[in-house]
């Protein structure tokens, strides 16, 4: 019997709502998108609810869930695993924290939660070298390293001389709110940097609280006057002068192997630390991005040259592609379908693959309306071709058609799983 594969394709962001300017339409509805197509119509479709029915999920806890594993049992929190993809040695009791730079006003208003998107990665890391040099934690005794990744993000980790710290405290940033252990994407909220606060009455958390807010404090006033910013200011740009934290950890999450779960090897082609994080953590081989171009299509075509390559070498290949997101969470829907047009023009084209043997599945970690510009509860789109898993009469991929397909609706946990299933 021929081995089959399974390459496994999340968009991220890719769901959203009706848009009245495409006519009533999702961006992705109303995408040209004919390569999405042609597998929707040679293979079955479906809806996923990636973490669970009235749950907008953040992409580290729909990405875990994903790929099989439960965020109710396993997660710890987005800062270790971020920590963890970023190439930082964390142990139990060290606070991890995700972060973005952000624009504050003197007050702490926020005036933009990403810099505008316009930060590069080159000025992040010189302001990030500026913080750990200038900032020093004085409420407990501890130290601390902060870490730009890519753009406007980063990561924070502290250690306290005192004693253990614990993650189970709230955000700085106030989109997201955390419960149950996970982090919520938030539709309203006062756009104010928010004090950490313990979450339970322990000194673990109190210690991480008050050490979290100190940070916060003096970071801006580190940044605030740095040459950086006062270049940026000068030039039109919103300062990066301050630091929002969220989805605190002191704990690495322990994951089942992905080779016990599956009996598959997979590799994992990834942008961000959080998805590494995962993919390194799970057992996955992570192999690097072609080096960017600095042309996004190209960029698209060399990593389905070597998704195409991966393939014929491992059980699963798992991809993560981000161009959907961030023109939703701006509200762009018109950016947001060109991103989706160029997806499928420059990575769904330049695929080369064996359909007898390779099972595709093309799905999203969660939806992003326009809309609201965050993170919804709205189940994600569906298809599944290839492998002999035959058709169901799907005509094109989008919500709407997927909503109607055979598979149904799919709690995200059991996908990969009924993939494999359906190929074995």
């Amino acid at each position: 019997m021929q081995k089959k594969h399974v390459l496994y394709i999340l968009l991220d962001g890719l769901g959203d709502r009706p848009v009245a300017e495409f006519g009533n339409r999702t961006p992705l509805e109303a995408a040209n998108r004919p390569k999405m197509d042609a597998l929707a119509r040679g293979g079955r479709s479906g809806v996923v609810y990636t973490v669970g029915r009235g749950i907008a999920p953040e992409s580290d806890v729909a990405v875990i869930s994903m790929l099989g594993y439960d965020p109710h049992k396993t997660y710890t929190g987005r800062g270790p695993i971020e920590v963890f993809g970023s190439g930082m040695s964390m142990e139990n009791g060290d606070l991890a924290v995700r972060c973005n730079f952000a624009t504050f006003s003197s007050d702490f208003t926020i005036i933009d939660r990403r810099c505008g998107r316009s930060l590069t990665t080159e000025e992040a890391r010189v302001l990030a070298d500026a913080i750990n040099s200038e900032v020093a934690l004085e409420s407990h005794p501890a130290e601390f390293e902060f870490r730009s990744t890519v753009g406007h993000r980063g990561v924070l980790l502290i250690r306290c001389k005192e004693g253990k710290l614990s993650g189970n405290i709230s955000n700085t940033d106030p989109a997201y709110l955390k419960k149950g252990g996970m982090g919520i994407a938030l539709e309203t909220f006062e756009n104010k940097v928010q004090n950490a606060a313990p979450l339970d009455g322990s000194e673990e958390a109190r210690r991480a609280a008050d050490l979290l807010n100190e940070f916060t404090r003096k970071s801006y006033q580190v940044l605030e006057s740095h040459p950086i910013n006062m270049d940026r200011k000068a030039h039109g740009k919103p300062p990066a002068n301050g630091i929002l934290g969220r989805d605190a950890g002191s704990s690495l999450p322990n994951f089942t192997p992905v080779t016990d779960l599956y009996g598959m090897e997979f590799a994992a082609l990834v942008e961000m630390p959080v998805e590494r994080g995962i993919a390194l953590l799970c057992g996955m081989d992570t192999v690097d991005l072609p080096k960017s171009t600095g042309d996004l299509s190209l960029d698209y075509e060399k990593r389905a040259e070597l998704a195409s390559e991966l393939i014929q070498c491992y059980g699963g290949v798992y991809i993560h592609i981000k161009g959907p997101d961030e023109p939703a969470h701006d509200g762009d829907c018109a950016k947001k379908r060109r991103s989706i047009e160029m997806i499928d023009e420059h990575f769904f084209g330049h695929l080369h693959l064996d359909l007898d043997s390779t099972a595709v599945v093309v799905t999203a970690d969660h939806s992003t309306p326009c809309s609201l510009r965050a993170h919804s509860d709205d189940p994600v789109p569906l298809i599944v071709a290839g492998a002999g898993i035959g058709t169901d009469g799907t005509a094109e991929f989008g919500e709407s058609a997927c909503r109607k397909g055979s598979l149904g609706e799919i709690d995200g946990v059991d996908l990969l799983k009924r993939v494999i299933r359906m190929v074995s």
